[in-house]
């Protein structure tokens, strides 16, 4: 199940960024003290008492013909149609406006929870200010500060009441996993091309992917997987999945809910950044990672095209030098029989464990090797090493000092776990902590 998410809505210049920033545990959304500054959707995960949640920040909606009013509105209610729970946030320095009435009008359409927190409530003798926004009709309000932090754990608690209940997990021999990439790659095509059927729309028009479709399937080998259709976000005929900021959270959604993801390239459009801002997400998730070149059919090739795309691949992703590579064609099925047993493959590498005696045998072969650094005369101890987790597998090694664990000596050290056993397709997680 995918982290419910909360959406932070409201017009310009309230504190939407400020607030998100708070919950965040972050400074990620531009603060300014200027009205519309906020113009796309912003993202971050967040916990609140052990309840993880996705959060977005949105830009202002507005009634004025100032630029960017309409898309910053388009964008905001694309965020409530996918959010969980949404936070409308008003300020208790200007009281009610038409704006918030505004934005009280498009709540209205939903049947998602709505709570309205006042914000600028920096002081008590403004708390008694807060009554008059009964009149947005939508609920009790909570007086809060974005900038002092004032009520911000009330408020999460309430929005955490609100959260769908956990419903009954996918059988764990099912292998979850996801197509992500930029719209028009070919990402509805290869899920069919995949099941063999047509599950989902496809069309060369972006954006034409309306919903999330999931879709279990057995392959002859007996193996089974569900997968996760990263679905646009177009459910409106005014709203186009043309630009990264219309395809951003559903594929963060799938992402999460996925095992595997296959990052999906045009190889007739090469690699954008868009490309790499989605696939980070996922080696940041720690999810499994295939990299799926589509369209190779319509590539005019000579015995070093192929060679020369993977050169270019491990140069812009270089974060993924641990991903497999797959060049495909959902056009003419080409390759596309590799895909199952390559992601059943990333999935079995992801649940990887290593018994303790093993792992030390490689973490001493790798010492004798490369002897550990030393800094200021007081050279890196390394004791012992033990697997905690899987998915990703992530190791912990106990030394002297954590201070003296260097980057590049931490990444030799992957290396070599990485040439000791088969952790293709995943990121591999070394933690260093301090022996007492």
């Amino acid at each position: 199940m995918s982290d419910p998410v909360v959406a932070i809505v409201g017009r310009p210049n309230v504190g939407k960024s400020t607030i998100f920033n708070r919950i965040a545990g972050e400074r990620i959304s531009i603060v300014e003290d200027t009205p519309g500054v906020t113009r796309d959707r912003i993202y971050a995960h967040s916990e609140w008492l052990g309840q993880r949640f996705s959060l977005i920040d949105t830009g202002g909606i507005d009634i004025s013909d100032e630029p960017f009013v309409t898309q910053i509105q388009e964008q905001a209610e694309i965020a409530i149609d996918e959010a969980d729970v949404i936070i409308l946030i008003v300020s208790i320095k200007e009281g009610i406006t038409d704006a918030d009435e505004k934005v009280a009008r498009i709540l209205y359409q939903t049947d998602k929870p709505v709570i309205v927190a006042v914000n600028k409530v920096d002081n008590p003798e403004l708390r008694g200010e807060i009554y008059d926004f009964y009149s947005l009709g939508l609920g009790d309000p909570l007086p809060i500060s974005g900038s002092h932090g004032i009520g911000i754990g009330d408020l999460l608690e309430k929005v955490c009441h609100y959260f769908p209940k956990e419903t009954e997990q996918t059988d764990n021999d099912t292998i979850n996993f996801s197509f992500i990439g930029r719209p028009n790659v070919g990402k509805s095509s290869l899920v069919n091309a995949v099941l063999g059927e047509n599950r989902v729309i496809v069309s060369n028009i972006e954006g034409t992917t309306r919903d999330a479709v999931d879709t279990p399937f057995e392959t002859k080998a007996g193996d089974q997987f569900t997968v996760i259709d990263t679905a646009g976000i177009r459910k409106r005929g005014k709203v186009y999945e043309n630009t990264e900021k219309y395809s951003v959270l559903r594929a963060l959604r799938a992402i999460d809910r996925s095992d595997v993801v296959l990052v999906v390239l045009d190889a007739g459009t090469g690699i954008r950044e868009q490309d790499k801002k989605v696939a980070g997400y996922a080696h940041e998730a720690g999810r499994g990672i295939i990299i799926v070149v589509n369209k190779w059919d319509l590539v005019k090739k000579d015995s070093y095209t192929m060679q020369g795309f993977e050169k270019m691949i491990r140069e812009e992703f270089q974060y993924l030098d641990y991903a497999p590579i797959v060049f495909v064609s959902a056009q003419t099925k080409q390759r596309l029989n590799q895909l199952p047993q390559e992601i059943k493959r990333v999935a079995e590498n992801q649940r990887r464990r290593i018994r303790s005696a093993v792992l030390n045998e490689v973490l001493m072969d790798a010492i004798a090797r490369n002897p550990t650094p030393t800094e200021n005369t007081k050279r890196l101890k390394i004791y012992y090493g033990t697997q905690v987790a899987v998915k990703p597998p992530t190791f912990v090694i106990f030394v002297n000092d954590t201070e003296l664990v260097h980057f590049s000596y931490e990444r030799y050290l992957r290396n070599r776990l990485r040439e000791s056993f088969d952790f293709s397709g995943t990121p591999l997680r070394l933690i260093a902590r301090r022996r007492k």
